[in-house]
């Protein structure tokens, strides 16, 4: 997309710093009673009242966290609100404001950066949050994208990783999995295009699984979703290195153990098929692929009736005493020691 000689291009350098803000920003609307003062201070003003604000950042590095052969940058720029606001959901708060920060490289031109920021306020008005600030600077590496988000709950409804009790119910929202396999299909077309640029992947086979990768979804519905349900989460994490992993973290910080079901994993038919096409075992990648931005909490075994049957929620295990340990029971009803193979961000490994 950048190589297109046809395309009038705008050299950062032209604008200036505060020229490139006030172009990337200037259709950035306000949506939040709670953001009095946002982009064109030297702070943001935000009131709260009486709620609690709770706040999480994360860093997207080019070539490590994406790879714009095959992501776009719109798509980039969408996911990564994404992936903030859906920590913002994990702590069962409701996702209010961002800021946005980037480092980019004199390759990319003000045209490009417009689309990266479209993606953002694409976002922004899909989840009904506001953009109030952020930074831009040069970089000899690349592109890199930081964004903090902020959200707001009662203190009695916001969650943490410390409060899965013995026998609660261990829960996930939507499929899992789905992401990482969109990821090895892009991958390998990537590959078939390095060595035949002729060649035009036909993708239409993988268009769900490739969404789940490109552009994920915050499961900001949840939070009403349990409300409606009268159902309180004792824990809660989102599934952004694999849910391996997810239910060690959860373990961990309440001195518990699990039992996870395999047969009660829930995998899109999509996913299933690919595996198979791939050679790999559905049940591995679903537990360890990462980024499916899904919630996974824990609830009272006394909301059982409450939640069955839901279409957006699959109880796939129960948390155990911390000495039992934690444990994937398989399908010929095998105990199995979890491992977490899921992403490693200083290793940058799968």
């Amino acid at each position: 997309m950048l190589e297109n000689k046809d395309q009038n291009k705008t050299p950062l350098a032209q604008l200036g710093e505060f020229g490139l803000i006030n172009q990337l920003t200037k259709h950035f609307s306000i949506q939040q009673e709670s953001t009095l003062t946002s982009i064109g201070d030297d702070a943001a003003v935000l009131d709260f009242k009486s709620k609690k604000t709770v706040v999480s950042t994360d860093l997207l590095i080019e070539g490590v966290h994406f790879d714009l052969s095959y992501m776009p940058l719109k798509h980039l720029g969408y996911k990564a609100v994404v992936v903030n606001l859906s920590d913002i959901c994990a702590m069962n708060a409701v996702p209010t404001q961002i800021t946005v920060s980037i480092a980019v490289s004199n390759r990319f031109p003000l045209e490009a950066i417009e689309e990266l920021y479209e993606g953002i306020r694409l976002a922004c008005n899909f989840y009904k949050v506001d953009l109030v600030g952020g930074d831009t600077t040069s970089s000899t590496t690349g592109l890199l994208v930081s964004v903090t988000a902020l959200g707001a709950a009662n203190e009695d409804e916001i969650t943490y990783r410390s409060g899965a009790k013995e026998n609660d119910l261990l829960v996930v929202t939507g499929d899992i999995g789905s992401a990482y396999m969109g990821l090895q299909v892009l991958e390998r077309e990537k590959q078939v295009f390095l060595v035949n640029p002729q060649n035009q992947p036909n993708l239409e086979d993988y268009s769900y699984i490739i969404e789940r990768q490109l552009k994920p979804e915050a499961r900001t519905d949840i939070k009403e979703l349990l409300q409606k349900l009268d159902v309180k989460p004792t824990s809660m994490i989102d599934v952004s290195d694999g849910i391996s992993s997810e239910i060690m973290h959860i373990c961990k910080a309440s001195n518990v153990g699990c039992n996870l079901y395999e047969d009660k994993l829930p995998l899109d038919p999509q996913l299933i098929n690919v595996c198979e096409e791939f050679n790999l075992d559905s049940t591995t990648i679903a537990i360890n692929g990462g980024e499916d931005y899904e919630l996974l909490f824990t609830v009272s075994m006394n909301d059982f009736e409450k939640i069955k049957g839901n279409p957006h929620l699959s109880i796939i295990g129960h948390i155990t005493a911390e000495n039992e340990g934690i444990h994937l029971i398989t399908r010929e009803n095998t105990k199995l020691a979890l491992k977490a193979r899921g992403w490693n961000a200083l290793n940058q490994e799968k």
